[in-house]
């Protein structure tokens, strides 16, 4: 017989502990590889946690709604041979034999729990939420009537920091909106200006473009595209195509592929920076900005990219945002992005200076696609044209990249465009 510890799984950069929603199996009972055992809630994503191996299960070391750290055992599984799976196991509540692994087990449970209690829940009708949540929970002074009922979008109704940060906005406009003072609107200001105070979410939303900001050393080209070919060839195609491979074909994944040829030539635009080395990364992750129903905004990457071919792309680009709309990505679905890519065009807007997302050192902007008249070049002379033109917005960081790599770059996928060959 081997016991094999079931441990809580990093789940992606930033998140360091989860809390256990529910235990999908009992002490005692027989699970299979890969058999899902707990959901576990992060500030973040819903997710579940299989068994690496197949055995009975012999003990929990959290209860639901405590709240474990990654790299911290949760469970222990007891691999069992053929012969010894035929004996009646042991009792649930007989304590397995003081060996070296119930040793380090009973230690590792005695000191992580001396740091930081778990989290447990008030009671069996308050709903379980991350450690996140309910510190919001407490810092609004929200009641538990309140968040009973709350209706959660996360895995089983769970009410995630989105559903909650959306209900502090509301609640704080309706009931809890404070009244300027002379001091609040300043000497200067008229009785008629109104003071809308920041809600919680424009607040992190606040802090983190600062940060980024405060990081890098922001700097944007422009350069305008013309995407008449690359247009014209998707009208010409996106029923065949949805026909041949069951989803839509969008120009977001052309997108993508102009800008992955693009790094496969300029490596360093997919890069961080840490201190004072500059960590050029081998894998091409593009994170795609997504909207949410809510009206939030979260960015999925294609783990990858340059290992898809445009219907490659196109299927995981089209599953990771169905994903988003349906809050069902998981913690790994949105980590680990190299390079992010936003599309300004669905707003109908011609450019913008996107802040980076760190710790990344480059992120693109698609401008809304405009037919307009424009000269055009040819060999026998110049002529005037309707195109279908863009503008292009590439935002880096000027500790790594320099004016001279970012507007390279920036043409390379310009000239991917308008040479668009599927």
């Amino acid at each position: 017989m081997m016991l094999i510890d079931i441990v809580l799984p990093a789940m992606g950069e930033g998140i360091v502990d989860a809390t256990i929603t529910k235990w999908l199996v009992s002490v005692g009972d027989m699970v299979t590889e890969d058999q899902s055992i707990a959901e576990i809630a992060t500030d973040k994503v819903d997710s579940e946690i299989p068994s690496p191996a197949a055995g009975r299960v012999k003990e929990f070391l959290f209860k639901e709604g405590e709240v474990p750290k990654v790299g911290q055992t949760i469970a222990i599984i007891e691999e069992e041979t053929d012969k010894q799976s035929q004996v009646q196991p042991p009792s649930a509540k007989t304590p397995h034999k003081e060996d070296s692994h119930a040793t380090a087990i009973k230690k590792e449970e005695t000191d992580t729990r001396s740091v930081e209690k778990p989290i447990p829940v008030a009671d069996k009708k308050q709903p379980v939420v991350s450690p996140l949540v309910r510190t919001i929970v407490k810092q609004e002074g929200i009641s538990d009537d309140e968040l009973r009922q709350l209706k959660g979008t996360g895995l089983h109704g769970r009410i995630t920091r989105d559903d909650i940060l959306a209900y502090v906005g509301k609640r704080s406009k309706i009931i809890d909106k404070p009244k300027a003072t002379v001091e609040d609107r300043g000497a200067d200001a008229s009785p008629a200006v109104e003071v809308v105070y920041m809600d919680r979410m424009r607040k992190l939303i606040a802090e983190h473009m600062v940060m980024s900001k405060q990081t890098s050393a922001h700097v944007t080209s422009f350069i305008e595209a013309d995407v008449t070919n690359l247009v014209a060839w998707r009208n010409a195609n996106k029923d065949s195509f949805q026909q041949r491979e069951g989803h839509k074909l969008t120009l977001t994944p052309m997108f993508v592929e102009a800008a992955v040829k693009a790094i496969r030539q300029f490596p360093m635009i997919n890069s961080s920076v840490d201190g004072d080395k500059i960590l050029v990364k081998r894998n091409i992750n593009i994170g795609i900005a997504t909207a949410l129903p809510n009206g939030n905004l979260i960015v999925p990457v294609v783990k990858d990219a340059d290992k898809l071919n445009l219907a490659g792309l196109s299927a995981k680009v089209n599953q990771l945002a169905q994903r988003a709309r349906e809050n069902k990505l998981q913690p790994d679905e949105i980590q680990g992005g190299t390079f992010t890519i936003t599309n300004l065009g669905m707003f109908e807007t011609l450019t913008g200076t996107p802040i980076i997302n760190q710790p990344q050192v480059a992120i693109l902007a698609v401008g809304s696609i405009t037919k307009r008249v424009v000269v055009i070049e040819s060999d026998s002379g110049d002529s005037i044209g309707i195109r279908h033109m863009t503008m292009l917005s590439l935002s880096y960081d000027h500790r790594v990249i320099d004016g001279a790599l970012g507007g390279m770059f920036l043409k390379v996928v310009r000239d991917n465009l308008q040479n668009f060959a599927p």
